[in-house]
C-alpha cells in the first residue's frame, strides 16, 4: 500500500529509510529525555550511600557473630552445670523399685517409670508456662534455663532407673555412672556395659559437644512455653511429655536387646548421691551477730 500508515514513518525525527534510527531532536527513543551522565555531586552521594550500606552490613555481621559466640558460651555453661549436678540426682536401685511397685515384671515396671517421668516433665513445662503468662523479657532466659535443666534431670533419672530395671547398670562410681547416663541422654541410646571401657571422672570433648547440641535442641523446643496468656503452659506440658516419651521409647528399645533377667543379677545397692559441698565460710552463730540498737523516738524538750 502507498502512503503513510499507522506502522510506517510515524516516529518523530528520522525515519527507517535513512538508516539512522536516531531521533532528530536529540530526545531518547520513545519520547523520553536524553540520558546525561551523573554529576560529581551525585556520584559522591551515591558513594556515601554505598559506604553506609556496607558499614551497616559489617556491623550486622559483627553483631551476629557476637550473638553466636554468646550463645555458645551460654550452652557450654549450661552443659557444665548439668554435668556438675548429674551425680547428685537420686536414683533408685532395683530392690527399691520392686519394693515400691510390687508384683510387676520388668516391662510393667518400666511402663510405670516412663509414665511418672512424662507426668513430671509435663508438670515442669506447665509450671514455667504459667510463670510466663505475663511476659517479662529479662526473665525469659532464666525461665528457659530452669525448664531445660529440670526436664533434663527428670529424664536422666528415668534413664538411670531404666538401666536398673533391665539389669544394665553402668559400671563405676556415682560420678562415672552419671556421666555415662548423660551420654545416654544425649544420644538417646542405652549404655552398653560391655563397650564402656575405662570410665573417667571427667567429661570428654565429644560428650561436651553432644551435650551442647542436645541442650540447644531442647532449649529451642522449649521456646513456645513462653507464649503469654497461659497458652505456653499447655504447649510446654504437651511438648515436654512428648519428648520424654520419645526418649524413653528409644532407650528402652536399645536396652531390651541386652536385658538381663532379675534372677541372674547380683548387684550391690547404690550409694547415696553426692552431697552438696559445704560453703567456704561457715554460717555465724546468732549470738556472734551484732545486735541492732533499739529505736527510740527523738522527743523534744
Amino acid at each position: 500500500m502507498a502512503g503513510e500508515g499507522p506502522f510506517r514513518n510515524n516516529r518523530k525525527g528520522g525515519s527507517p529509510a535513512d538508516g539512522s534510527g536516531v531521533p532528530a531532536d536529540g530526545a531518547a527513543p520513545g519520547g523520553s529525555e536524553a540520558w546525561r551522565p551523573p554529576t560529581a555531586a551525585q556520584s559522591a552521594a551515591a558513594g556515601r550511600a554505598g559506604g553506609r550500606g556496607r558499614g551497616m552490613a559489617r556491623l550486622a555481621g559483627r553483631g551476629a557473630t557476637k550473638v553466636g559466640q554468646g550463645a555458645m558460651v551460654g550452652l557450654a555453661t549450661l552443659a557444665e552445670r548439668l554435668a556438675e549436678n548429674a551425680p547428685r540426682i537420686p536414683v533408685r536401685d532395683l530392690p527399691t523399685l520392686r519394693a515400691q511397685f510390687p508384683g510387676l515384671d520388668a516391662e510393667q515396671l518400666a511402663d510405670k517409670l516412663v509414665a511418672g517421668a512424662a507426668k513430671s516433665s509435663a508438670a515442669v513445662g506447665a509450671s514455667i508456662g504459667a510463670v510466663a503468662a505475663l511476659p517479662m523479657p529479662p526473665a525469659m532466659i532464666v525461665e528457659l534455663t530452669t525448664e531445660t535443666l529440670a526436664v533434663a534431670a527428670v529424664e536422666i533419672k528415668l534413664i538411670a532407673e531404666l538401666h536398673e530395671v533391665y539389669g544394665q547398670r553402668a559400671p563405676g562410681n556415682a560420678t562415672q555412672r552419671a556421666y555415662a547416663y548423660l551420654g545416654s541422654w544425649a544420644n538417646r541410646r542405652g549404655v552398653d556395659v560391655l563397650k564402656v571401657g575405662s570410665l573417667t571422672s571427667a567429661l570428654s570433648g565429644q560428650l561436651k559437644r553432644e551435650l551442647r547440641q542436645k541442650l540447644l535442641r531442647r532449649t529451642l523446643r522449649n521456646v513456645p512455653t513462653l507464649t503469654p496468656y497461659m497458652v505456653g503452659a499447655t504447649i510446654g506440658g504437651v511438648v515436654n511429655r512428648r519428648d520424654t516419651l520419645r526418649l524413653a521409647l528409644f532407650v528402652r528399645a536399645d536396652l531390651r536387646t541386652r536385658a538381663v533377667p532379675w534372677d541372674k543379677l547380683d548387684l550391690p545397692p547404690l550409694e547415696a548421691p553426692d552431697a552438696l559441698e559445704p560453703a567456704d565460710s561457715p554460717r555465724p552463730e546468732r549470738s556472734a551477730l551484732p545486735r541492732p540498737k533499739p529505736w527510740r523516738p527523738n522527743r523534744g524538750t
